[in-house]
């Protein structure tokens, strides 16, 4: 045995150093899956690349009695093809709040939809997208307000979904140009966050955007004259305000109190006695708001009746500690995360939209929570730009920075946090000053505009004439360019930035009294033409053909189609031409079946079948590499690279260890 007088020491320091090397190879690996996992995924590049517009083919056996059953939200089986990729057993379904009972009013069939990859099997996916929202677009004639939004604020680096443009077919036949955008669910998550993510919520108390099924009756001009009736009765009727309960989903869910006005601060309390807090100029309760009341779970239902994520009594009790502190405006550090959430309202406030959090009706956002930390994430924009509470534009273009709410911002803690210190205030401007430097926005509207406009040309369901929408893209680009002037004059001090300061000195305000903000499209509006959009879509031909059907509904959770040659099971009709890099435009009347020249089976090497990806294509849900080359497992995570340094750091350790022990017992 070695008899150095310094042996053990030595040993020591072997060990020390093989064990830092281990560490090093595990801290780089722990950090490649938290860099490679929150940024690529594998769909990112595909359907969400901005360059063009997509194609999506739904391919349906009965697609007018579904249609006669989107009001309901009902799930009907059907299949799609995404730029020549064939997913067979998906669902799809309509989806909205007021846009539901909009579509119908208006005598169109133009509905959103949600198409849920995974709803029969699970882990099944678009290249790791397991949700996909397709937005019809209504009231908005610019077909652009969204897509700006979502474009701006995940380019500023907010936690924003991916979004582009994608022209919709049915059966083959022209549908209409709708925006895609990634469903805010768990593919969202893992790719901003990786796979050990936090909790979603999507705090709302109206029974309206909360979820599937909420808002179909919900008109807000009925709301606002009722109550704008009660005005001088709340005072008195507010000791009979209680909590009612609903089913939504499966979970309970708080309605507002009966005689609650938008435009009066009250106050109200529960069954139990417990008080709804402040409500403010606005209609969402405290927890909506983001305030904190007391440590009771039931105070924040309207939360976590909300939950997007599975959550324990220890994630509800994290939460309310955080909005304790927010409310606080106390460790703002540990409970917000700053950056993100700064360039989250920067964007947003840029973009004037009344139909959120910091507007009357307080939703319409989601709440991201980990480890304690808040943050915010964007969600439906279609009536941003001024174009909700249908105020004049010399308003909207000025609308002051530092004052962004309806009323006294006091009641939002997620937003007064910046205001109420001067080091927060300072970041906020210099990222607004940021944003305004990094973006160009006429060149923006431009360029969409020139990707667009032939398909909104031909788009047969439009809510607007192709001159209403030339009118509105002029309009969302002139009101863009007056609003950053606008804040540019708030930043350095010439045009007030606070509601008092405007009212006060309204000489120095940009003047926007030639725009119309109605041009874009507005609360309440649906088009002037429709084109062949609804019933009158259809051929003379597959009309008659689908008569007898014409009562039929689909069921709330259809069964799975059997897998044959056909698309959707007991579907007669074929995917069109155009598949596969096989030419052809199939033609509007076909009578039921699919144009081209391939005897009914599907176009391609894959005999007749429709499998997830064809040609050739890698798999959404095997081992495989995307586009960039990055390896990606069954749920898309890139997981090649932190394998080979965990096995690696393994080796480094075990051979450092096995060195030493040999070191020491080596004889003289």
């Amino acid at each position: 045995m070695s008899t150095h007088k310094n042996i053990d020491r030595i040993c020591l320091a072997i060990v020390a150093v093989t064990v830092a090397v281990a560490l090093v190879f595990c801290g780089a690996a722990a950090s490649s899956v938290i860099t490679v996992a929150a940024r690529v995924i594998g769909y990112e590049t595909r359907l969400f690349d901005q360059s063009k517009v997509h194609t999506l083919d739904i391919v349906m056996d009965d697609w007018d009695s579904f249609i006669q059953s989107c009001a309901n939200e009902e799930y009907g089986a059907c299949a799609v093809v995404i730029d020549g990729e064939a997913y067979k057993n998906v669902v799809i379904r309509a989806k909205g709040n007021t846009s539901l009972s909009s579509v119908a009013n208006l005598g169109s069939s133009r509905y959103s939809f949600k198409i849920e990859f995974d709803h029969y099997e699970n882990g099944k996916s678009y290249h790791g997208l397991d949700k996909l929202c397709l937005n019809n677009l209504i009231q908005d004639n610019t077909y652009m307000k969204d897509y700006l939004a979502y474009t701006l604020m995940a380019g500023f680096g907010a936690d924003a979904p991916l979004c582009s443009f994608v022209y919709i077919t049915v059966n083959g036949e022209d549908w209409g140009l709708y925006l895609a955008v990634e469903g805010i669910e768990e593919s969202f998550l893992q790719r901003n966050y990786g796979n050990q993510y936090g909790e979603l919520y999507k705090p709302d108390s109206l029974s309206f955007g909360g979820g599937r099924g909420n808002g179909k009756d919900f008109s807000m001009t009925d709301f606002i004259n009722k109550n704008s009736d009660d005005s001088e009765e709340t005072s008195s009727s507010e000791s009979k305000n209680t909590k009612s309960f609903s089913k939504n989903s499966g979970k309970s869910r708080p309605q507002m109190p009966g005689n609650f006005n938008p435009f009066n601060t009250v106050s109200g309390s529960d069954m139990k006695g417990k008080s709804f807090g402040k409500m403010g100029f606005g209609m969402g309760s405290s927890d909506v708001k983001l305030q904190y009341s007391d440590d009771d779970t039931d105070s924040y239902s309207n939360i976590f009746n909300n939950a997007k994520t599975d959550v324990t009594k220890a994630d509800k009790k994290r939460l309310i500690s955080s909005l304790k502190s927010l409310s606080e405006y106390s460790d703002i550090e540990s409970v917000v995360n700053v950056d993100e959430v700064l360039r989250y309202f920067v964007a947003h406030n840029f973009l004037c939209n009344g139909d959120s959090y910091t507007g009357t009706m307080i939703h319409n956002y989601y709440l991201y929570e980990e480890d304690g930390q808040l943050s915010m994430i964007p969600w439906d924009y279609n009536l941003a730009y001024g174009t909700f509470s249908g105020s004049n534009a010399t308003s909207s273009v000025n609308d002051p920075i530092d004052t962004p709410m309806s009323n006294d911002f006091s009641d939002r803690p997620m937003m007064n946090w910046i205001l109420q210190s001067a080091e927060y205030t300072s970041q906020y401007h210099a990222l607004f000053s940021e944003f305004l430097s990094q973006f160009d926005f006429a060149s923006m509207i431009e360029s969409t505009y020139n990707i667009i406009a032939e398909y909104v040309q031909k788009d047969p369901t439009k809510f607007c004439t192709y001159e209403q929408f030339q009118s509105g893209v002029e309009t969302i680009k002139e009101f863009c360019e007056l609003r950053a002037q606008s804040v540019r004059g708030q930043l350095d001090g010439s045009i007030p930035s606070t509601a008092e300061g405007q009212t006060a000195d309204s000489s120095a305000l940009i003047d926007a009294s030639s725009l119309s903000l109605s041009d874009m499209g507005t609360m309440g509006s649906g088009g002037g033409g429709f084109g062949r959009g609804g019933k009158d879509r259809r051929s003379s031909e597959t009309a008659d053909s689908n008569a007898d059907n014409s009562d039929a509904k689909a069921s709330p959770s259809p069964t799975p189609p059997e897998s044959s040659g056909s698309a959707s099971g007991n579907s007669d009709r074929q995917p069109p031409n155009g598949m596969n890099g096989m030419g052809g435009t199939p033609p509007g009347n076909f009578d039921g079946q699919f144009p081209g020249n391939f005897d009914g089976q599907m176009p391609g090497n894959f005999d007749g079948q429709m499998p997830d990806n064809p040609d050739g294509q890698t798999p959404a849900n095997v081992s495989g590499s995307d586009t960039t080359g990055f390896p990606f497992n069954q749920t898309g995570q890139q997981e090649g690279n932190e394998a080979l340094l965990l096995l690696v750091s393994v080796a480094v350790l075990i051979g450092g260890l096995i060195f030493a022990i040999q070191f020491r017992e080596r004889r003289p």
